[in-house]
């Protein structure tokens, strides 16, 4: 667990990332001030979910933990406010309503059977040839599938069949530390990955 200073610096840095990118305007002083953090030095894995009123509005991540959080996170945060192919880009009148939640990913570990995976406490991740998807632990929850609809759910992100997770698709699970700035009202609350 990082402490709750750190998190709150790495969901400024996001949030400051996307304000800085959508409205054009640079604040050299605030690079500064996230270099006081050993955190933001640390390589590690993480996804940015943006949500407005609820709704999921973009989600984008880093799978590998080879480069510093202190550039994963902005540069993750500004991709999902803008190169998320389901979302249209956030626009400065929607950065008030937009709420950041940061997923930093622990290792991946191999599994071999469904009996593997908590819901809950783990993410997945398949992978089979050129197709990649990859689900974060609060996805299952929030949409309150068992194992099996979980793992047919990552395979089809990585646009394989269903069932591909059975036969010679490459089966991974992680575990995340998941948090956010605070839920404003409305909306379903579905999270991304």
């Amino acid at each position: 667990m990082i402490a709750d200073t750190d998190r709150a610096l790495l969901l400024r840095l996001a949030r400051e990332a996307i304000a800085s990118h959508v409205t054009r305007v640079y604040d050299p002083e605030s690079a500064l001030r996230a270099l006081q953090s050993a955190l933001l030095a640390q390589l590690g894995a993480a996804f940015v979910s943006l949500h407005a009123r609820g709704d999921l509005r973009g989600c984008i991540g880093h799978i590998q933990a080879n480069e510093p959080l202190g550039i994963v996170v902005p540069r993750c945060a500004v991709s999902a406010c803008s190169s998320d192919p389901r979302f249209p880009p956030i626009t400065s009148a929607e950065l008030d309503d937009m709420e950041i939640e940061i997923s930093l990913l622990g290792p991946f570990e191999p599994i071999a059977s469904a009996d593997e995976i908590e819901i809950g406490r783990h993410g997945l991740f398949v992978e089979q040839g050129r197709h990649r998807g990859l689900l974060l632990p609060q996805v299952a929850t929030e949409w309150r599938w068992d194992v099996e609809a979980f793992l047919a759910q990552t395979c089809r992100k990585a646009g394989l069949p269903r069932d591909a997770w059975k036969n010679d698709a490459a089966l991974f699970r992680f575990e995340a530390e998941v948090f956010a700035e605070p839920r404003r009202s409305g909306g379903s609350g579905r999270s991304g990955g």
